[in-house]
This record gives structure tokens, sequence and C-alpha cells, in this order.
């Protein structure tokens, strides 16, 4: 019968910090998965969660009540139907003694193995979030660029005579609409795109008249936010190597040229509609924190050399899809 391992019951303090350090710092090259889709940490490895049907919570079902007369009855159903499963991603560096005896200041092998390896998992997350849900065919409400726009297109971006603003509002009450009532209250955009509205004159022209000589007009995250109306601006800032090691470094942002809008609950919680959820799976041995994560480190004594492991296990669920809404290639180029 399999036992828990002596790396299993004691997870090396030191390298777990780093890594909690390391992923918090890493915010300034902006991961956006976990802030998308909002974490819920989950002691199950997989499990059944609820879901309201919504079209039982908007109907107006209430009637004049008479003398001595009942009151109207209504009710709402549930749907379990929906599921998780956390699958356990993993990689590893291994710390040869030879390596650690001979390096210079300020070279730290284990510590740097650890925030390789933590690179390499919000990476992961990143890339699987967006290969799953920042795509087409996915969302309730979805729109293309193109040079012309119809009721299904609007014009690119980067083009003079399009209208980002205006395609983003129809877009917020259009999911409203879809969703019941619920507005998308966060933007998530890859870089390239960010790039081309924040030189847009449907932003700058909004901002101009409080320009000085030192401080031109600059459409920032927060006043694009705040012309949107959305809560929270996000931008896809990561990039990474699509090259096989050993070949040609080819990097590309993850997002490719394209934006969504969701709506995201402030805390989540039982009757608390969302977009999406990430599920972390915190009952895995040894995990820090609500991440799903865990570093380990043990001896491959054959090798003559340490090894640094991490685990992430987490899922990813779409909730509502009518809680989103995508715009597919809305630019022409980076």
């Amino acid at each position: 019968m399999p036992q828990p391992t002596l790396s299993d019951v004691h997870v090396n303090r030191p390298l777990t910090n780093i890594s909690v350090a390391y992923s918090q710092e890493a915010a300034g090259v902006e991961f956006v998965a976990d802030r998308a889709f909002p974490p819920i940490p989950v002691e199950n490895k997989s499990d059944l969660y609820w879901t309201y049907k919504r079209g039982d919570w908007n109907r107006d079902e209430m009637q004049k009540r008479g003398l001595s007369m009942e009151s109207a009855g209504a009710g709402y159903g549930l749907d379990s139907t929906g599921t998780y499963n956390c699958d356990v991603w993993a990689l590893h560096k291994d710390v040869d003694d030879q390596v650690r005896a001979n390096s210079d200041s300020p070279l730290a092998p284990d510590r740097d193995a650890t925030i390789f390896l933590t690179q390499k998992a919000l990476i992961r997350r990143e890339n699987q979030w967006a290969a799953q849900y920042f795509k087409t065919g996915l969302w309730t409400g979805e729109v293309a660029g193109q040079a012309t726009s119809d009721s299904t297109h609007v014009v690119y971006w980067d083009y003079a005579t399009s209208s980002p603003i205006t395609d983003i509002r129809h877009a917020k009450t259009q999911a409203r609409l879809n969703s019941g009532g619920f507005v998308p209250n966060i933007g998530v955009f890859s870089r390239p795109v960010f790039d081309k509205l924040v030189d847009h004159p449907d932003f700058i022209d909004r901002t101009k008249y409080g320009q000085t000589a030192p401080n031109p007009a600059m459409a920032t995250r927060r006043i694009i936010a705040e012309i949107l109306e959305l809560e929270d601006v996000l931008v896809m800032d990561a990039v990474y190597n699509t090259a096989a090691e050993g070949a040609t470094e080819s990097n590309s942002f993850i997002g490719g040229l394209a934006a969504g809008l969701f709506y995201r609950p402030k805390n989540a919680g039982l009757m608390v509609p969302s977009a999406g959820y990430t599920f972390n799976w915190t009952g895995l041995i040894g995990s820090m924190g609500g991440a799903g994560l865990r570093i380990k480190t043990f001896r491959m004594e054959h090798l003559a050399s340490d090894r640094v492991e991490i685990d992430s296990a987490f899922a990813m669920a779409q909730v509502s899809k009518d809680c989103g809404f995508f715009f597919n290639n809305v630019i022409t180029a980076v």
C-alpha cells in the first residue's frame, strides 16, 4: 500500500517561500488566469458543483392576493451536472552536487531552480486558460475583427475608422441580456490589443482635455477601465517560447490578438455566478496556500544531485457561457 514519503510530509520551507514570493513578483508580468476565473481552494481532487437554473429567477410570477387566499407559489431548479477534476502538472530540475559546490555568488542553484519551476507553472496555467477559454466557439457573445462591420464583425481596432468603446459597450449590454442581468465587469486584453487601445483616438479624445505640456494625454489602464465601466482591466503580458529546447528562440504573447469581457464576482461562493472558476486542489499533501502548488526537494543519489520538483494541481471550468463575450482577431497585427 502506498505510503507518504519523507518529502511528502516535510516540504522544504525556504524553497516554498521563494516560490510564493516569486509568484507575487511575477504579477509585474501579468498572468491573468487566476484573476479572470476566481480561484476556489478544494480539498478533493474531483467533485460536483451545483448550478441554479437562472431562468427560474427572472420570471415575474407575483399575483394579486385576494381575501383569505393563499399566495401564488414559485420555485427554482438546481443542476448538479457541473464537475471538475484537477489535473496534476509536474516538472523537476536537478541540482548537481558539483554545480552547487562550484557556484559563485550570487548564483544559488536551489533558489534558481525553484524560481525556474515556478515560472514554468505560471506559464502552464496561463497557456491552459487561454487555450480553453480565450477562444472562439465557447462564449454566447462573440464577434471578430474585419475591415467593415456587420452583425458578427467589428472594424479592426487598429483601423482609424473603428469604434472600440462602442463595440465593447454593445458587447456588455448583449452579455447582460444573455446572462439574465450579470454585466461583464472585467476586460481581458492580449498585450498587442491593449497597446492599440491605449493609442486609439476613441480613448485619447476622452482624456486629452486635462493634458499639460509635460503630461500628454494618455489612455492608462485605469482610465480605460473607467471609460468602459469595468472594475478591472487585465492585460496578458506573459510571453512563452514556442521553440523546442536547443532550437532558435521563438517568443509569442499568450492571448494572440484577442480580447474578452467576463463577469467575475468579488468573492466566490454559494449562489454566486461567474463566467468561470479555477479549482485549486489544496488537499494534495504539502501544497502551499490556496494555489494548489507544492515544491519538494529530495535526494537523487544515483545522480549525485538533489531534485527540486513542482506540482500544480488545478482545474478550470466555464460556469456560465452567457457571462462572457469574446473578440477574436480584433486587430490586424502586433
